[in-house]
């Protein structure tokens, strides 16, 4: 199999040029415009070598090469730096950052090919040696999917409660990430005016969503906890198509916190159907109502259909109101066909002031019964996590 040579340079002439220049002596080349769109397809191509340019606009090569050794997918990757600049502090400046080799420009086709030749030759005996550190995974983080059957039942005050309390008890990072496009709710009950980060993720291609871009759009919220916020603009909803996007983005977004808790919305879209099995444990938020009961049964039936285990799918009952056509918690469950984990108590009040605070509920009354019974659960929630 041909070596792989990933080249990144805002210069198109300088990529097409090299990049032929390469493909001839029978290497298989990747290429990259800018420093962000590299590192991406660096940790998605895992290349052989990375022939990278110093003066680019927004990350120059130093700041790139500084990501890449930064990273255990990439840190062993040869790096040969490719420049108009002559100074030799530059040069050191390379070599401090991570770079194993410099060019300067314009150099021979002759030049490049042996310095390209000498660094892939070297690499392997790098990792024999045990010289270079060996890539590791990345970390995974505790991936919740809290969704419903259909729409007005709690699924984003569930979802952001959970994460707060999972916060209040670990003071762990703790992302929380509305992926309904569109139907964007969270944004404006926490009081934040930034709710265009997901529609920014979805709208490009999946090789952009990197770990970088998602951390960069992320807001911290006073309550501890990080967040990623749908639009409410009734446009982007079409973004739910964006399938392939949204399993990269959970997937990135599973290695940047210990846990990471996903509004998912209503029903079971495709988007859905290929971030349920990226979580952990799935929670389908049902009403005390025989509707709601008959229309989450089905749900948990399609989500189990996508091979997942049935153990792995909690059903929390969230009664939101005091009324006396709400079924008993034991009835609902029998009517459901699968065990319920927590019951939550109507506290309209309760809602309202953490409406009103821009905060969580948990945090806004905490000894509230309502607000324990979430503490409750991230209980159980941390003790499956430690399990797992």
């Amino acid at each position: 199999m041909a070596e792989k040579i990933l080249i990144i340079d805002d210069d198109v002439d300088t990529l097409k040029l090299v990049g032929l220049m390469l493909q001839k002596q029978g290497y298989e080349i990747s290429a990259a415009s800018n420093g962000a769109l590299g590192l991406a397809k660096a940790l998605e191509e895992r290349p052989n070598l990375i022939l990278l340019d110093v003066m680019m606009p927004d990350m120059d090569g130093y700041e790139v090469t500084r990501r890449l050794r930064k990273n255990p997918a990439t840190v062993a990757i040869p790096i040969l730096m490719f420049t108009a600049k002559t100074q030799l502090d530059d040069k050191v400046t390379g070599f401090e950052a991570g770079a194993d080799d410099y060019l300067t420009k314009p150099t021979h086709p002759t030049e490049l090919q042996a310095h390209v030749r000498a660094l892939l030759t070297r690499a392997p005996q790098k990792e024999a040696g045990g010289a270079a550190p060996v890539a590791a995974p990345e970390q995974r983080g505790y991936v919740i999917g809290v969704l419903a059957a259909r729409g007005g039942l709690g699924v984003s005050s569930v979802a952001v409660n959970l994460a707060a309390s999972i916060y209040s008890r670990t003071q762990a990072n703790v992302i929380l990430a509305e992926l309904t496009p569109g139907q964007g709710t969270l944004g404006m009950d926490l009081g934040s005016p930034n709710q265009s980060g997901l529609t920014e993720l979805l709208q490009g291609s999946a090789a952009e969503i990197t770990r970088e871009k998602i951390q960069s759009l992320l807001t911290a919220h006073n309550s501890g906890i990080k967040c990623l916020f749908a639009s409410e603009n009734p446009r982007d909803v079409a973004l739910v198509s964006q399938a392939q996007n949204y399993e990269t983005l959970v997937s990135r977004l599973s290695t940047l916190a210990r846990f990471i808790i996903l509004d998912l919305g209503t029903s079971l879209p495709l988007s859905s159907q290929k971030v349920l099995p990226l979580c952990n444990e799935r929670i389908v938020v049902v009403e005390g109502i025989p509707n709601s009961i008959h229309h989450s049964k089905l749900l948990i039936d399609s989500i189990a259909g996508l091979k997942i285990d049935r153990k792995s799918i909690s059903a929390v009952l969230n009664n939101r109101q005091r009324s006396e056509a709400q079924i008993p918690s034991a009835q609902a469950q029998e009517a459901l066909g699968h065990s319920i984990l927590m019951t939550f108590t109507p506290a309209p009040e309760l809602f309202m002031q953490a409406m009103r605070t821009k905060m969580p509920a948990v945090i806004s009354q905490p000894s509230n019964m309502t607000s324990q019974q979430f503490l409750k659960l991230a209980d159980i929630v941390l003790e499956r996590e430690k399990a797992r």
